[in-house]
Parts: structure tokens; sequence; C-alpha cells
């Protein structure tokens, strides 16, 4: 008899610790352990998420007629970590050897590594082969490049997938269409609202345990709704194909009040979770526009987030693990406001994507890279604390995605491992792809008042802060001569404003 471990985050079918699986006599163990709830204070509705999509994951195990051991939260045997719970599996069950299905995350595999000695047995680590690119194909790609950039990689993907491919061109002429996709949301467009999910019985069971034991957490439990099976999470995709990819290519940027979540798929959480086959969706998205369906631009940018960036994302993950985790490029070192944690700031376009977030575990990409990583970037805050926090509040959040995503991406904390510039941008940005800025306590126009956006006056002094190390970036070379080239009293005016908001930021945030 074998031991067959499957964690919260691996809830797919043919998932490899399942391989192979005698059904007549081998166990599957699963856990849910207040250790991976709370190592950073989750979302009520991410715990909610994963809780549920366990038990229903579990159920279809034993519709199956598998032998299940099924821990639940509240059990007062539950020793709350997955080591206990093996350990415990392991000297009741005396396996002749224990499967597992290599885990998304560092810490856990460090645990894992050590489960052979823990449990005095043999412990079979195999591969997560669900993503395209496996460990060792992104490292091969990787090697010997002085740089590495998601865009080449992605075309590499599509050769090997043949998605979007006529033939060794793609469809089109173009590898990438983001060009055209970088609208304003006109006022008179109104995104389709997403297929939701009433929470079925099991769930609501699940919501009822999570409200109790992690109401101090940020967030909470209310507004769930979300898929917690595969036939779900299936549903819910078709229904972007049918109702929102269409507008995905030319709106994906675009960020509006009241609209949460736009025209995009909201296929992450799933995705993440394992109830969706990331191959699956980027033909399906192709099968859309072969049939005319949806416009180039919607599918290709579509495919380019499944097939390149989280593919490429979870590439440099493991490739740069564990150093990656204390990179810290620009010397960031302000902690993070408190505000981040209740949405109180009257910086609009702020308290707009944090108050969603609290209310949902979700914002979308532009709301999460140029709203609260921009300003997190721009105000030098601790990669450590904007690491947690994002870790923490997002429903599609574990740290292979987050981490390249928020020390990469939004804070260039890398020095450029991910992107080949700082994601920097004052007001004027928010301003063109929002209308968060009508109604603000700030004016967007003004740098250097009392109530100029906080992100303008942050922006340049940001740009004067790293000048020697950006003017020869050529992506950032123009700020850095464009400040050079301003009257040193406006310089010191926009310096002066932002070492007022940096104070206040140093101070906890409050009042901003």
């Amino acid at each position: 008899m074998k031991l067959r471990v499957v964690l919260g985050d691996q809830l797919s079918r043919n998932i490899a610790a399942l391989a192979g699986l005698d059904v007549s006599q081998d166990v599957v163990l699963m856990a849910e352990v207040m250790g991976e709830c709370s190592y950073v204070p989750h979302h009520p509705q991410k715990i909610a998420l994963v809780l549920s999509a366990m038990r229903h994951f579990a159920a279809a195990l034993q519709a199956r007629g598998v032998h299940l051991r099924y821990v639940k939260l509240d059990d007062p045997l539950n020793t709350q970590t997955l080591d206990g719970e093996l350990v415990r599996a392991v000297k009741a069950l005396r396996p002749e050897a224990v499967v597992v299905t290599a885990p998304g995350e560092w810490r856990v595999l460090q645990a894992m590594q050590g489960w052979g000695a823990l449990t005095g047995g043999a412990v079979e680590i195999r591969e997560d082969d669900r993503f395209l690119a496996s460990q060792q194909y992104f490292a091969d790609w990787a090697e010997g490049k002085s740089s590495l950039r998601m865009e080449f990689f992605y075309r590499k993907m599509r050769q090997a997938t043949g998605i979007l491919m006529d033939g060794a061109s793609p469809v089109g002429g173009n590898w990438n269409y983001d060009s055209e996709n970088r609208k304003k949301l006109p006022k008179d467009v109104k995104p389709p609202k997403p297929k939701r999910f009433p929470p079925d019985t099991i769930t609501r069971e699940v919501i009822a345990m999570v409200a109790d034991k992690f109401a101090h957490h940020y967030g909470d439990v209310a507004a769930f709704d979300y898929p917690v099976t595969s036939r779900e999470a299936l549903a819910g995709f078709e229904d972007f194909i049918a109702h929102r990819l269409s507008g995905f290519g030319d709106w994906q940027d675009a960020m509006a009040t009241g609209e949460p979540t736009m025209f995009h798929s909201l296929v992450s959480a799933p995705l993440n979770l394992g109830l969706l086959d990331p191959l699956e969706l980027c033909k399906a998205a192709e099968a859309a526009y072969r049939a005319g369906a949806a416009p180039l631009n919607a599918v290709e940018g579509f495919i380019r987030q499944i097939l390149g960036w989280r593919e490429f994302v979870r590439g440099i993950y493991w490739l740069h693990m564990p150093g990656y985790a204390s990179l810290n490029s620009l010397g960031a070192s302000r902690p993070l406001p408190e505000f981040y944690w209740t949405g109180t700031t009257k910086m609009r376009c702020m308290s707009e994507a944090i108050r969603q977030t609290m209310t949902y575990a979700y914002a979308h990409h532009i709301q999460r890279l140029m709203i609260t990583g921009n300003f997190a970037l721009l105000a030098g805050l601790h990669p450590d604390g904007v690491d947690k926090w994002y870790l923490a509040v997002y429903i599609d959040a574990y740290e292979w995605v987050e981490m390249p995503n928020t020390r990469g991406m939004a804070l260039h904390a890398d020095g450029g491992v991910v992107g080949s510039k700082p994601y920097a941008a004052s007001g004027a940005y928010i301003n063109r792809m929002s209308n968060y800025c009508s109604g603000c306590h700030y004016d967007v126009n003004d740098a250097v008042g009392a109530r100029g956006c906080p992100f303008n006056a942050l922006y340049w002094d940001f740009i004067d802060r790293h000048a020697e190390r950006f003017a020869h970036n050529p992506r950032m070379a123009m700020p850095v001569r464009t400040l050079a080239k301003m009257p040193p009293d406006k310089v010191s005016s926009l310096k002066a404003r932002a070492a007022d908001i940096l104070k206040i930021i140093e101070h906890g945030g409050t009042g901003l």
C-alpha cells in the first residue's frame, strides 16, 4: 500500500501523485492545516476557496472508490501542520512508500525533502507536470542568456505548442498585440458581469468555519461565490469566452470605479488550484478566434498571460530560489503603510483597489501592478512587506507566481531579472487608464501642492533617487533626461513634496 499525498493546490484528477493509483489498496492523504492557512494572514475567501475545493475534490475521489484519509481543520486530533499529519498517517497506515507531487513553493519543498527522515520510509517526489514548461525546459532555455525576457520565451512556447501559429509563423503576422490593448473604458461601455457560483452545502459549512476562525485576517468571506470544482470553473471560463473575451483585448488594462472584474477571465484562482488545464484554456481561446467569435488582439493577449507570463514567472521562481526571496536591488526600506490593510486613504485609486480586494480577494493585473505595486515602488516600500501583503490578500496568490510578479515586475527589486525596466508611473498613467482621478481628494494635474497627487511627486523623486542607475537604461533614459532639464526650483519643490509624503508613510501613512 502506498500513501498518496495531495496538497491543497494540487486538485487535478491527473495530478502526478495519483498516477498508477491502486484503488484497491492505496490511500490518499489530504489535510487542512492551520500552518498553511496562517503563515501569512490569507484573505478568508482564499482559505474558504482552498478548503471547499479540497473537500469537493475529496468527495469526487471517494465517489471513484478511492480510500481517503481526510483531516479537517477543526478535527481535534489535527496537528495543524503538513509534517504532523504525514507522520500521523504513516504511523497509522504503515505504507510501503509515500508518493507526492512537487509543491509550488520553496518552503514546502524544503519540508517535503525532509519527509523521508521524518517518517523513516521512502518518499517519492514526482514532478508537477500540469505546467506546459517543466523546470528543466525553462532552465535549458535560460542557460547562457545574459537576460531573460518573457517575450522570447513566449514565442518559443507558441512554437512548441502550435498555439496561434500558421505553420512556422504567428497568426496575423505578429507575435504580440499588446499595443492594441491599452484603451480606457468608454463611459457607455458596461462590462458583462461574470458568472458566479452560490455556495452549496459543503461551501457554506466551510464559510461558517472560516468566518469563525479567521475573522482577524484581512477582508471577510461574506461575498464568496467562486467556483470550487472543475465543472464550475469550466462553466466560468466558458462564460468568459462567450461574453467577455471579445472585449478583453481592448480594455484589459483599463480600470473603472465599481467594475472590479472588467472583461477579465477570473481563471487564475481555479487554474492555480488545479481545477483547470492551461493548454485547454489556450486552445479554447484560439478556437474562439478561428471561429470569428473574438478578435486576435483579445485572444493573443489572453493566451500570452497563460502560455507566456504564467509559465515564465514559474520558471524564474524555481531558477532563482531561494536567493530571489531576499533581492532588494533598489535598497527599498520603508514599512508598508497601514492603509494597505485598511483601504483608508484619500488616494482614490489606492482606496478603490484595496477596498475591492478586501471585498473580493481580487484585483486585476493593472490594479496590482500600476496602482498598489507602482505606489510601493515609488515610495520605496521594503519588498518583504510588499511580498507578504500580495501573498496574503489575493485569492490566486501562491509564492511561485506572486513573488516574481511583486518583487520582480512591480518593485524591480530583482534588478531586472523579470523586466528590463521598473514599471514606474505618475498619476497621468492612472488618469489615462481609469476614472479614479475624477472626484479624488488629490489633483492629478498638480505635483507639488498640498493636494497634489502623491504619485506625481513620488515619481520624480524616484527618478531622482535612481538617476545614475537608470541613465543608461534605454527604457528609462528619457525621464532621467527630462528631470535633468527641469528648473532647479521645480525639482526642489517636487523633492520637498515627496519628502513630506514619505515622512507620512514612515509613520504609518495615516492621513495620506
